[in-house]
């Protein structure tokens, strides 16, 4: 499980990282670093819509053919090998500790070469949607209280994500998507 699950400390990450990096604005001058199973370029996009000046990408990165762990195939999809930083399987200088990370296998992502320029994409489009060219302006836009965050119920992310898709073939689904084309 997560540490919050298995700790029963923590807040909503959201909650978390506006909070913090609003009071060590004010209160210290100094950013803050988000952290907690950022997956795709749209959590980037949150984590510094809430003050973020940077994120930690862990789990962006597992699967990637530069991350550590071995491939292999289940359900004939090559996965690699995945142990988050403080899962169980990680070495503790404190045998005290208590394990509250994951473990277990992500889909084959490929290389960061490829996977980098797709996220920071992602994230130059969100500045664009969002009318801002820098992240001091998305963090000035935030402060003024002209940048709007919305909540969005379970049922609306479910409606807003790809849904009612039905997989074809034997393709792997970390399959570039130049190879599917033909343009590899």
């Amino acid at each position: 499980g997560t540490t919050s699950e298995l700790k029963a400390v923590g807040r909503p990450q959201a909650t978390a990282v506006y909070r913090i990096a609003k009071y060590a604005k004010e209160h210290y001058g100094v950013n803050v670093v988000a952290d907690g199973g950022i997956s795709n370029s749209g959590q980037v996009m949150k984590a510094l819509c809430l003050g973020a000046a940077a994120v930690m990408v862990g789990s962006l990165l597992a699967g990637s053919q530069e991350a550590p762990g071995n491939y292999f195939f289940h359900n004939g999809v090559r996965v690699k090998a995945f142990r988050g930083a403080t899962s169980g399987n990680q070495s503790r200088a404190n045998s005290w500790e208590v394990a509250s990370g994951v473990s277990g296998a992500v889909v084959d992502k490929g290389s960061v070469h490829s996977l980098v320029p797709y996220v920071t994409m992602g994230v130059k489009h969100g500045m664009q949607d969002l009318g801002t060219r820098t992240m001091p302006d998305l963090h000035q836009a935030l402060r003024a209280g002209s940048l709007r965050c919305e909540l969005r119920s379970g049922a609306a992310q479910k409606e807003g994500a790809v849904h009612d898709l039905q997989r074809l073939g034997t393709q792997s689904p970390g399959m570039s998507f130049k190879m599917r084309l033909g343009q590899a």
